[in-house]
């Protein structure tokens, strides 16, 4: 009989939508017949916690312990029947489940509020005059952070919303703090989080639990739930995987973590988690787990087997989130930033379109890992079979591509397998600023329903742009931006701020490129990094040669990731994080351009060496497109009709937009070949090569680099006609 397993995501990590990682494997598990249950522990919790019930609990604890408060805190306090009132309806509201009650809560004078409503000054320039249920979201949330506050001051200081004794795990080299924490005294939030476990766990019957812990801020609830299965259900087997593991884990020698756990998977979950099922049914001995860490006679070892194949991406199957409450997340807005807007608002399916990063160069980046550095795309058809099985499955339609680095090829192949298909899909990925992005490319994934990119300009300085081996110069970076934003794309920047070497001059100069990139209106959103070593990049494999050193060479027992370093040639960068994330705060509200960049800064700082008109020039050199034999070719719009005219000599052809129709009088010979053109380079057709086109052309009626600079093309073009 085949082992059932439960897959559980601990708290916490998004309120909005679910961490895909149960959903991929309980969809590999469909492929061999073997079921499964997953829970997103975390959202259980939430909605428990900040709920009627929930509350009374927070607030007569807080009584009981007689705490002394801070103004804040107190004042939420003594508004308590406002939020036992309200909180029951709020959070039906954030479900869209209760959208009227928007009118209420945008009135302003529905919900309580305490410390968090000092933000309302960005109010007018995120709404303005519209959005009624965008405002009252906005408030709703900001409604939530209070009680956040109190919850982190009064009840448990490591509470948080998408994430929950964080500071336990991160760069956590020994496993005592942790340790410690898991023994003490069973709170509030994690009597709730056991209590729903329990639940589960009577009504699913697993014999094994498996624990998706991507973040540091998801371990403490992982071990504190092993800690309670092993005391209450110890014939249940438990076992740990994700991102977490993967980039912190993989040195691991302290056993006590084993008091919690019995297995921990690295990488891909697949393959290792077929193998440990087959042995927890008896059918494999122990020696043959891959990828997996047991405690062995009170010590950490290590079982690999290598000679099993990682299963391919054609063979994982279409991740499954169907026994997920889908309806019960919670759509938040945060307003500072464009892009973590998308992060927080709205429930998005989340889907790969390939193993790793097709670049895997990024000298910061942890390439040597498994799940960057093998590159593995799969087809546009098999993508667009899963996204319409995951719609079907979730009655949702937007998408979060979760890629290190989106394959432009692969973006463009599946762009025109959801227009051929005629898929209504909402999507947005990660990609790096690369020269493939020309703007028809662009306008074709607008068309299949790209909303956003994210992309890594990090350090805006080309030195440091190569030094990091980002394959890519700001003035393309510049370029690209203007593409998407052309076509209707949202552009989203990760910048970095302190890569070793980096001097001051580089950090005004690289504000500066972010500064015009905000004024030409090519780049809507960013967020600032501070630069961190991690083990397992090239920086971090082999940091002299980067020109800095290590502190603490000796790795600890239990988690191994962020380096400490002294970078001796750089400048003293934890004083420009303040000045960078103000700065960019009034740019993304379109305000500040003019201010001197020095007056960011508490420090004096040197004047930018980069020329006012650098970007402006930047895009406006880019060279047209030269038309070459093997470029494609493509129509995006319908076909239009074709009307003879009296004279019978010229035509009509008629395009039917979305908005208008529009026509062109064209020669009858020339009229019928367009016609047949775009017949012929239509989505629904093969993509084709410009030389059969080019060739029908000269054949038929002249030369075609007349055709293509006239009047005539460029209105083509315009409606649609792409070449790649």
């Amino acid at each position: 009989m085949a082992t059932k397993v439960l897959f559980i995501t601990p708290p916490f990590t998004q309120l909005n939508t679910p961490y895909p990682a149960t959903a991929y494997l309980k969809g590999y598990l469909n492929t061999l017949g073997i079921p499964s249950n997953q829970m997103d522990l975390g959202m259980e919790v939430i909605l428990a916690l900040f709920s009627k019930k929930g509350l009374r609990k927070v607030f007569d604890l807080i009584e009981q312990q007689d705490l002394e408060l801070s103004d804040n805190a107190a004042r939420i306090v003594r508004l308590q029947a406002n939020y036992l009132q309200t909180i029951d309806a709020v959070i039906s509201f954030l479900q869209d489940k209760n959208p009227t009650l928007a009118y209420h809560i945008s009135e302003g004078d529905y919900l309580p509020e305490a410390g968090r409503f000092e933000q309302l000054d960005d109010l007018e320039w995120a709404f303005g005059t519209l959005g009624v249920r965008d405002k009252a979201r906005y408030f709703a949330t900001l409604y939530l952070e209070d009680l956040g506050d109190l919850i982190t001051e009064a009840i448990d200081p490591n509470f948080g919303f998408s994430r929950y004794a964080e500071k336990l795990a991160v760069s956590a080299s020994d496993f005592d703090e942790m340790e410690v924490a898991l023994n003490q005294e069973t709170g509030l939030i994690d009597q709730m989080m056991l209590e729903l476990l329990g639940e589960e766990i009577e009504m699913v019957q697993p014999d094994s639990i498996a624990f998706s812990v991507p973040f540091p801020g998801n371990l403490y609830g992982a071990l504190k739930c092993g800690q309670f299965i092993k005391s209450q259900f110890p014939e249940i087997s438990v076992w740990m995987g994700g991102g977490y593991p993967n980039t912190e884990l993989r040195s691991l020698k302290d056993p006590r973590i084993f008091d919690f756990i019995d297995f921990i998977t690295l990488d891909d979950g697949e393959a290792p988690v077929r193998l440990l099922l087959e042995h927890l049914e008896g059918k494999r001995p122990l020696e043959e787990l891959k990828r997996t860490f047991i405690r062995e006679d009170d010590k950490v070892r290590f079982l690999n087997n290598s000679s099993v194949k990682d299963v391919s991406k054609r063979e994982v199957g279409t991740p499954d989130y169907s026994d997920l409450k889908l309806q019960d997340y919670l759509s938040v807005i945060e307003v500072a930033n464009p892009m973590h807007r998308l992060w927080s608002d709205g429930r998005w399916n989340k889907l790969t379109l390939a193993h790793g990063c097709y670049w895997g160069k990024c000298t910061f980046c942890d390439i040597s890992l498994d799940y960057i550095g093998r590159y593995e795309p799969i087809t546009a058809s098999i993508l667009a079979d899963r996204i319409e099985e995951i719609m079907d499955q979730t009655g949702n339609n937007g998408f979060h591509f979760v890629d290190e680095a989106a394959p432009p090829a692969l973006m463009r192949d599946l762009a025109i397998e959801i227009l051929r298909r005629g898929l209504t899909v909402v999507w947005w990925t990660n990609i790096r600023f690369e020269s493939s992005f020309t703007l028809d490319l662009c306008r074709l994934l607008r068309a299949s329903g790209c909303i956003a990119v994210s992309g890594g300009l990090e350090v805006a300085s080309d030195r440091l742009l190569a030094l990091i081996k980002k394959g890519v110069t700001v003035a393309q970076v510049a370029q690209v931006c203007n593409h998407f934003t052309e076509s209707g794309i949202m552009v989203h920047a990760y910048l970095m701020y302190g890569f070793p070497t980096q001097t001051t001059q580089e950090t005004v100069d690289s504000l500066e490129m972010v500064r015009q990139l905000f004024e030409m209106g090519v780049l809507q959103s960013a967020f600032w990094h501070r630069f961190a070593m991690t083990a397992h990049s090239p920086v971090g494999l082999n940091p002299k040669a980067f020109s800095v050193s290590r502190v603490g060479e000796k790795e600890g027992d239990f988690a191994n990731n962020e380096l400490e370093f002294v970078d001796p040639v750089g400048a003293d960068h934890g004083e420009f994080g303040d000045g960078l994330r103000k700065s960019l705060f009034n740019y993304m509200h379109g305000i500040g351009f003019e201010i001197p960049l020095q007056d960011w800064f508490d420090r004096k700082m040197p004047k930018t060496s980069i020329g006012p008109q650098y970007i402006a020039k930047a895009i406006q050199s880019e060279p047209g497109i030269p038309y070459k034999d093997q470029q494609r070719i493509l129509w995006i719009g319908a076909q239009p009709e074709l009307i003879a005219l009296e004279d019978e000599d010229s035509c009509d052809l008629v395009f039917s937009g979305k908005k208008e129709d529009f026509a062109m009088e064209l020669p009858m010979a020339l009229g019928e070949w367009v016609f047949n053109l775009l017949s012929e380079v239509s989505y629904t057709q093969n993509l084709k090569t410009l030389k059969p086109i080019r060739q029908s052309y000269e054949s038929q009626l002249g030369d075609f680099e007349e055709l293509a600079e006239s009047e005539v093309w460029d209105i083509l073009r315009a409606q649609g006609l792409l070449i790649f």
